[in-house]
């Protein structure tokens, strides 16, 4: 049953055992859908944002710091791209920043729960928009592990994971063998990029850990790169890059358009893109054993 309009009320997110994301916030709506539930929230430091089964996944204050990361950084060392496929992202907000490269001929936007796209357009038309605005975007509601197993070779230039955490709906996004489809749909110089959690806390740390490892065992080129994430847990955030022989920093193109005047952006800059690779040393002793990043 759906809710409506509320007071003011706390929204917590609970991070580890003993730490706790609080927000003051006016709850809007709230669905269950047959995969999980949906609620739309509104407070006056990160505007309107929405929860999964009760965690964050996108606030108007910072969501630009995530959607541009994912896209701008793959689609600057991509070689001349024309097919990009998003799995999960039903927020829109990857979709937003793709839509911005007129090159581009077709995205395919997989995402299991049409009624998250659905209430994102209605509650989060700033981030969704591009969705149903833009003719380049197919939607296609399937699940994503079922689609890239049915896909066909060499199909995609980029392969971007726009998943929610290692668990329900978004649990096989994180397999071997999903990754090995990654792998095959995509062209020759092909990259995929996926949400790899935070090194921070001990839990994610663990599952970031396995995702690196599971992407090495698959492509020739894979690493890390991190960002400022402030909703989100520790507030340190990482996507994984991996690819079929471009490499992130030295293959980046000189002449990338993302975060000059002809396509501004709020977080992604050529220095941005740079400095995401650096990693942190505890960090980067977190994937030694995994060949480092």
């Amino acid at each position: 049953m759906a809710e409506h309009r509320r007071e003011f009320e706390w929204f917590t997110e609970d991070h580890t055992g003993d730490v706790r994301l609080s927000i003051k916030a006016r709850h809007l709506y709230g669905e269950d859908t047959p995969f999980q539930r949906i609620d739309f929230y509104e407070c006056d430091t990160f505007g309107r944002f929405f929860t999964l089964d009760g965690l964050m996944m996108v606030a108007e204050r910072d969501e630009r710091h995530y959607h541009e990361m994912l896209v701008h950084v793959p689609m600057s060392v991509a070689r001349d791209p024309k097919t990009v496929l998003v799995v999960g992202g039903g927020d829109g907000g990857t979709v937003r920043e793709l839509v911005r490269y007129p090159g581009l001929a077709r995205i395919d936007l997989v995402e299991i729960d049409e009624r998250v796209v659905r209430l994102c357009e209605e509650y989060l038309p700033g981030v969704a928009s591009a969705v149903s605005a833009d003719p380049r975007v197919k939607p296609i509601f399937e699940d994503g592990v079922r689609f890239l197993k049915e896909a066909p070779d060499a199909a995609y230039d980029l392969v971007l994971v726009d998943s929610t955490d290692p668990i329900g709906p978004g649990e096989g996004l994180f397999s071997r063998k999903f990754y090995q489809d990654c792998h095959r749909v995509l062209k020759p110089g092909g990259i995929l990029v996926n949400q790899h959690e935070s090194p921070f806390y001990e839990t994610y740390a663990q599952s970031m850990r396995r995702t690196q490892k599971r992407l090495r065992e698959v492509f020739p080129v894979s690493g890390v790169y991190h960002f400022h994430m402030p909703t989100y847990p520790s507030g340190m955030w990482l996507f994984g890059f991996a690819s079929k022989g471009l490499r992130a920093v030295e293959d980046r193109l000189p002449d990338a358009p993302a975060g000059t005047p002809a396509m501004p952006t709020r977080y992604y800059s050529a220095g941005m893109h740079a400095g995401a690779f650096a990693l942190p040393p505890y960090v980067a002793a977190l994937l030694s054993d995994e060949g480092g990043a």
